[in-house]
């Protein structure tokens, strides 16, 4: 017998009516086509309980219009009456977030609105536009409680419009990876698992005779979510058992956004996909290190997707991803902030000489990504005051101990690396040094591509592709093992080594595919601008959603390419995201802590807003001790180091098999055919509001506008030459030009010894605690006041006889003195250049007098 195809199973259920009477709200749910129907039944007389009834028929649009009209006409205060409709239509939607009960009764969250976001193969991923909350009981049963409508508010304080998403058809919790390696799965297996697990709700829509000779049979297959990445887990467990897998709709928190790299008219789309974590989940200063579980704060899995849009299909098209995480430290540790510091005291809250929490979170790591598992440390190592490192010397003492127990292959890799030093010595270029770690990173991780190395090594040959790591297979190659980084915050520090590392793994990708001819990419090209502004949205979404702010420091800041006006920028954030961790974060907790089932409410006992404190919530040890106590020696899950390097998630066993949910189907079937699902046949569309014409395109956005230029995007551009300045700023040509300048004549790069030489000359201090914000993002020392009578009259002499401007017509001297300060700042960066005193333009002049 051939072997049949295997496809992901599209959801039946993508647009809902919600109908209400009064006893009965009836949510009508269809496929996109509007053929095929699926209804619940929610009772409404219940004032606490939730009762749900899922009628299994599939009805077609004939049979639910009937239906509809039944119950119309049964529902009616009297017989024949055309007045008053017994059945109304309440709303219209695209999906279910959940239910969610207080302290009256429950609520029904519905998704009202939609936006495309991206689409990998053919399966859209959207955003969450706005949404609706409905109370499910009449008011002829409703018990009203005083406290009800204060939850309630707390609860819509998690703006679901605000950076979540959801697919019908592509599991988001899961990496391309897994949800790749499902597909590869022998065909043989899934059939023995769905006569072995067949049960009757897994019959979406009967068709018998189905026959897989020649091909025609094909399995559609659906996993299980990963837990730590659903954000509405708890809003679906009153219905997940009752109710047809179709209705449950998971959602991610965190980021997704998408480009189209046009390569000589192939278009290659890069995707970028962050799912923040729901344990242990909240604010900057409320949510440090870990819980008892091994859950981290400020978790975060981001993925790149690339593939060529060009071959839509899982099976047939060329795709590779590479997975990075981001997350707090893994201890038991906290900072005070009722002293409101800018930097309050890091303090270790338990002592814990076995690393057991340390243990609990790698677990968790080789479980899901392999080995070896990197830790990239950004945080200080040398402070005046011991601040940050107090983070760095329990971190090491915890692998130590841990790595005594694994296999030396498999051994968690730990590479320190002071950031915020380097970033302030004049001789350390801080991206090359990244460049390095990056390298070191994905060689050692390897990435995943669904196709074979014949583009690539056999055509175009390199040294390095042999010195990859990963797990080499038949069909391409897998990642094995992944990077984690962190700083204090994880947030500005973090976000550019994550862009390095991306960057690198992205020049792999694209050198997989065919698509470049070594395996490198280099910075002012249209294809790492369109990749950097995409990690920029994506730093700047996820610092809101934990700092409160948008990023402080970025790609630009560390390679001194920032314009100068990015300072003063800066510092707005900086206020921002204090402002926010002092006033606003203790809400935003509470409503964490309610939308995601941390806190249940309950008659009797205290409410959320009267708890001191969330500890006990997020660290359940504290409420019951455990039966059972975890090995200090063999700290990891049972059958993990079997299968090492390859992640335990994603080996063939009996385990996995049962998270999926396997259905025959007809080759036709519109639940697994991608093609009527992407392309819409039986609908009009307009090109204007189609996603793919409208996504942000390197030819469009990025390549210069003049004719002629190479229209590759790896040719490198000069920063006037493009669509989008890489100073972010399109208006001001001038200002673009005079930092290209700058840049240009910054010092060289310094060599491997160069770099250590300077390291070991730096004197320990932590400067950063000692200026103010502007100093710390100028490497240049400005005067002192003592000499700026000197100063400005040669400024004003001199911009005299450049610009014919006497500024000594400027009314405040104060003016002068700011102007004198910046050329002389321009003065020390450009020595070698005679004309540096005019690198300031006449319409920044203007600016200066103008104050």
């Amino acid at each position: 017998m051939p072997a049949a195809a295997a496809a992901p199973l599209i959801s039946s259920v993508q647009k809902l009516v919600l109908y209400e009477t009064r006893a009965r709200y009836f949510l009508v749910g269809s496929n996109h086509a509007e053929t095929k129907y699926r209804v619940l039944k929610i009772d409404r007389t219940e004032p606490k309980d939730l009762v749900i009834i899922d009628d299994k028929h599939v009805y077609t649009q004939q049979e639910v219009r009937e239906l509809l009209g039944r119950l119309d006409l049964g529902n009616r205060t009297k017989i024949g009456q055309k007045g008053s409709s017994g059945l109304s239509r309440a709303v219209s939607a695209f999906g279910i977030v959940g239910f969610v009960r207080f302290l009256e009764g429950y609520y029904i969250v519905l998704i009202t609105k939609r936006r495309k976001m991206a689409d990998i193969g053919g399966h859209a991923i959207y955003k969450i536009e706005d949404t609706n909350m409905i109370y499910i009981p009449n008011d002829s049963v409703r018990v009203t409680h005083p406290d009800e409508a204060r939850y309630l508010r707390i609860f819509q304080n998690v703006d679901l419009s605000s950076n979540f998403y959801f697919s019908y058809s592509y599991d988001l919790s899961h990496s391309l990876q897994y949800n790749l390696t499902i597909l590869r799965m022998p065909l043989e297996i899934l059939k023995t698992e769905t006569t072995q697990t067949r049960q009757e709700s897994f019959d979406i829509f009967e068709d018998e005779g189905l026959s897989t000779q020649g091909g025609s049979g094909v399995f559609g297959i659906c996993s299980k979510p990963y837990e730590k990445y659903v954000w509405n887990g708890k809003l679906l467990e009153a219905v997940k058992n009752t109710v047809h897998r179709d209705w449950l709709l998971y959602i991610i928190h965190g980021f997704c956004g998408q480009s189209k790299l046009l390569i000589y008219g192939r278009p290659i789309y890069v995707t970028l996909i962050a799912r923040r974590s729901s344990k242990f989940a909240g604010t900057r200063f409320l949510k440090r290190g870990a819980n008892c579980e091994g859950d981290v704060a400020n978790e975060v899995e981001t993925e790149q997707i690339l593939y060529d849009a060009s071959v839509m299909s899982f099976s047939a098209g060329s795709y590779s991803s590479y997975v990075q995480v981001r997350g707090s430290v893994p201890l038991y540790w906290s900072q005070d902030i009722s002293t409101m510091m800018p930097k309050p005291p890091i303090t270790l809250d338990q002592a814990d000489p076995f690393a057991h929490v340390a243990a609990l979170h790698f677990d968790q790591m080789l479980q899901r990504f392999g080995s070896p598992i990197i830790i990239l440390n950004l945080v200080k190592e040398r402070e005046k005051r011991k601040h940050e490192r107090i983070l760095s010397e329990e971190l090491v003492a915890a692998v130590t101990y841990l790595n005594q127990f694994l296999p030396p292959e498999h051994a968690v890799i730990y590479i320190p690396w002071d950031m915020a030093k380097y970033t302030k010595s004049k001789l350390c270029n801080v991206l090359d040094r990244l460049n390095v770690i990056a390298e070191s990173v994905v060689k050692k991780t390897g990435f995943f591509v669904n196709r074979p190395d014949s583009y690539c090594n056999v055509l175009r040959p390199d040294e390095k592709w042999n010195e990859l790591g990963g797990c080499v297979i038949s069909t391409g190659r897998l990642q094995t093992g992944v990077l984690r980084t962190n700083c204090v915050d994880c947030l500005d520090r973090t976000n550019t080594a994550q862009f390095m590392v991306g960057k690198c793994a992205l020049a792999y990708q694209l050198y997989s595919l065919g698509l470049i001819d070594k395996p490198n990419l280099q910075f002012d090209t249209d294809a790492v601008r369109l990749f950097e502004e995409l990690y920029e949205d994506h730093g700047d979404t996820l610092s809101l959603q934990y700092g409160g702010s948008q990023l402080v420091h970025r790609v630009k800041t560390y390679r001194k390419i920032a314009p100068w006006t990015q300072h003063s920028k800066d510092i707005m954030q900086t206020l921002s995201r204090y402002y926010s961790n002092a006033f606003s974060d203790a809400d935003r907790q509470e409503s964490i802590n309610l939308f995601l089932g941390v806190f249940k409410p309950m008659e009797g006992k205290p409410h959320l807003w009267e708890l001191p404190t969330d500890f006990y919530l997020h660290h359940k040890n504290t409420l019951s001790l455990s039966q059972t106590r975890r090995s200090y020696t063999y700290w990891w899950t049972t059958g993990v180091l079997k299968h090492l390097p390859l992640p335990y998630d994603e080996v063939t066993c009996a385990e996995n098999r049962r998270k999926l949910t396997v259905k025959k189907f007809h080759k036709y079937e519109e639940e697994i055919d991608i093609h009527n699902e992407f392309f819409r046949p039986y609908e009009l569309s307009s090109f204007d509001e189609t996603f793919c014409l409208a996504m942000t395109n390197s030819t469009r956005d990025f390549m210069p506008k003049n004719m002629g230029i190479d229209p590759s995007p790896f040719t490198v551009r000069k920063p006037d030459e493009t669509g989008k300045s890489v100073l972010g700023n399109k208006s001001n040509r001038e200002e673009t030009v005079l930092q290209r300048k700058t840049a240009a004549s910054a010092p060289p790069p310094p060599s491997e010894e160069a770099v250590s030489s300077s390291s070991e000359d730096d004197s320990g201090t932590d400067k950063e605690d000692e200026g103010t914000v502007s100093q710390r993002s100028t490497p240049v020392k400005v005067t002192d006041t003592g000499d700026n009578t000197k100063i400005t009259e040669n400024v004003v002499q001199s911009t005299k006889d450049v610009y014919g401007v006497n500024l000594s017509d400027v009314p405040s001297e104060d003016d002068i003195t700011i102007y004198a300060r910046f050329v002389q700042l321009g003065q020390s960066q450009h020595k070698q250049d005679k004309s540096s005193q005019q690198f300031c333009s006449k319409h920044q002049l203007d600016r200066v007098i103008n104050l």
